[in-house]
């Protein structure tokens, strides 16, 4: 069985899921999920200007109310749930866990506790911190020892 640690900031849209589960064709896949919620991950100024960039002004205006602390917590826990069961719902095994602390750290020891295959990081456009190579892909190449895939997430919740 081939093992991908799928390293994700939101809940998996439908399509997110067929496409994470279809890109090894037949091929068994376990998934090991990795959630940090985007309010603990990233600095409001840089997700504003994301916005910005991508034409969403709405939504830079709006970047104050993306939750923090406690009320990401509760956010992520409940949009890895609903990955977890999205992925199962399409006939793959998956577990997971929130990351609190220090993401390429916890993305190292997963991939070392389960031998992991691969790391896909599944993430909207973040185009400040991958013009300086500081999203997460970029850093994890450097750190984890298994390829590493950026894939952008299909749909923006």
């Amino acid at each position: 069985m081939f093992t991908s640690v799928l390293m994700i900031e939101k809940a998996l849209t439908s399509a997110d899921v067929e496409f994470v589960t279809t890109l090894h064709g037949d091929e068994q896949v376990a998934f090991h999920v990795l959630l940090q919620p985007r309010g603990d991950q990233a600095d409001r100024l840089l997700r504003a200007i994301d916005d910005v960039a991508l034409g969403e002004l709405d939504e830079a205006a709006r970047e104050g109310e993306t939750p923090e602390g406690d009320e990401a917590k509760g956010f992520g826990e409940r949009a890895l749930e609903v990955s977890l069961q999205a992925l199962h719902g399409a006939g793959s095994q998956a577990a997971g866990r929130l990351v609190e602390d220090h993401p390429l750290d916890a993305l190292k020891s997963l991939v070392d506790e389960v031998n992991a295959d691969e790391v896909i990081v599944l993430t909207d456009p973040h185009y400040v911190e991958e013009f300086f190579h500081r999203d997460w892909a970029s850093r994890a190449r450097h750190k984890v020892g298994v390829p590493v895939l950026k894939l952008f997430s299909h749909s923006k919740t």
